[in-house]
């Protein structure tokens, strides 16, 4: 039998250590939301692919709509030779983002490259070349993509010079002191003294911000950008790669400020483990798009395309737009029971929207304390207890949850008492 520790010498050999390594663990099979390795270990799975898996690993309507499709056809190149159930996809998507008003979407691979595409469209639509994105972000590892991320370390260290004409300025966040008022302020600032919004072809934003630290946009703050994006021509771009398909309690998590996009990035979730994305927009914008101006060899492959189709079947037939918000509000109640709790003084902050769910770690409750070796530690506890547990956060201090909204109650709960003795014991660890 092939061992973890023979794979990892192998992967060490093979793969360049700029691909970062989070568990030494190789994963033969999984089922819902549970994984084994090759050594035949158990994990229960609260990363879901990172955020794709939300119908859970291997969902059987899934895997009977890609089979069918195996037996039909697997690539064509859809703007070569098309297939049907690529426009099936474009058709539910514009049925189901949020807007009262005609929409068009078109298909592509990856979230980033979905990025990269808004990025063009809205330079067309405009006539305008400017973007703004927040602090904290994350878009994606393409450099326009990275550009707009709003982390040096690890994504814009020794890659530059990133893409000119992307300004940044703080993001919400509570914890941390920077209210609303004090982001639409610094907005306003850019506005006056380095960018004038005659020039912004595009906002960019996160309504939860993912790999920034699972920061929700207040309500409030999104609706003020759509109204600064009505006022001055400019496009509001919702990155809902991470957020989107059921995942924060609604379908698309703006639905919960209320408001529409102009133009919407998807992906991971779509496909339940399958690679596609896509970019959904108002068909005026859309429409501005030049002749053969976007497209991909292999974007919105046949059996992407199946696999999605049965996923939008399976979150409406399973009801995980209500499941999501009971797995939010039972993974939040136990975490803030921590938070309150002497024993648990590291536990500075929980926040959520529906199953996106995080808590935030740093030496007794200080936001300017965070306590990333923390952090690093506990996923490295979780793992031995069975868990698999991502990090995120602008400090490296904060611990996500993404379950599959599949998870059964016994399997949500069993993660959850692993992930408390794995904190005891790291805790324990560098005491």
């Amino acid at each position: 039998m092939t061992t973890n520790a023979e794979m990892t010498e192998r992967r060490v050999a093979a793969i360049p250590t700029g691909l970062s390594r989070h568990l030494d663990v190789f994963i033969d099979r999984a089922e819902n939301a549970e994984l084994w390795d090759i050594e035949g270990n158990r994990y229960i799975d609260f990363a879901s692919g990172i955020a794709v898996t939300n119908t859970g690993h291997r969902h059987p309507k899934v895997l009977a709509a890609v089979r069918e499709q195996l037996d039909q056809v697997t690539h064509t190149s859809f703007q070569t030779t098309p297939y049907a159930n690529y426009v099936q996809v474009c058709e539910r998507l514009n049925r189901l983002v949020p807007g009262d008003f005609p929409k068009k979407t078109y298909l592509v691979s990856t979230g980033a490259e979905a990025i990269e595409n808004a990025v063009k469209i809205a330079r067309a639509a405009t006539g305008r070349s400017a973007f703004i994105a927040f602090a904290g972000a994350f878009h994606g590892r393409t450099l326009m993509a990275t550009t707009l991320t709003g982390k040096t370390v690890p994504y814009k260290h020794g890659f530059g010079p990133m893409v000119p004409d992307v300004f940044h300025v703080p993001f919400p966040n509570a914890y941390h002191g920077v209210t609303v008022d004090q982001s639409l302020a610094a907005l306003d600032v850019l506005f006056k003294t380095d960018l004038h919004p005659s020039r912004v072809a595009g906002i960019v934003v996160e309504p939860v911000q993912g790999e920034g630290g699972f920061n929700p946009a207040p309500a409030e703050f999104l609706q003020a950008l759509r109204r600064i994006c009505d006022e001055h021509g400019i496009l509001l771009i919702v990155d809902e790669i991470q957020t989107g398909f059921a995942r924060t309690g609604q379908m698309f998590a703006i639905e919960h400020a209320g408001i529409a996009a102009d133009l919407m990035t998807l992906a991971k979730g779509l496909g339940g483990g399958f690679p596609i994305a896509a970019v959904t927009g108002r068909l005026d914008v859309m429409e501005k798009i030049p002749a053969a101006g976007v497209g991909g060899t292999f974007a919105g492959s046949p059996l992407s395309c199946a696999a999605a189709l049965a996923v939008l079947d399976v979150i409406e037939e399973e009801g995980l737009v209500a499941r999501a918000a009971q797995i939010g509000e039972r993974l939040t109640e136990t975490l803030r029971g921590w938070q309150r709790s002497n024993a648990f003084a590291c536990v500075g902050d929980v926040r959520s929207l529906g199953s996106m769910v995080a808590m935030e770690l740093s030496h007794d409750r200080d936001p300017k304390r965070p306590w990333p070796e923390l952090t690093k530690l506990l996923t490295q506890k979780a793992a031995q207890h069975g868990l698999v547990l991502l990090s995120c956060g602008t400090y490296g201090n904060v611990i996500r949850v993404l379950a599959p909204l599949t998870i059964p109650d016994e399997i949500l709960n069993e993660g959850i008492a692993a992930l408390e003795r794995a904190l005891r014991e790291a805790l324990d660890e560098l005491a």
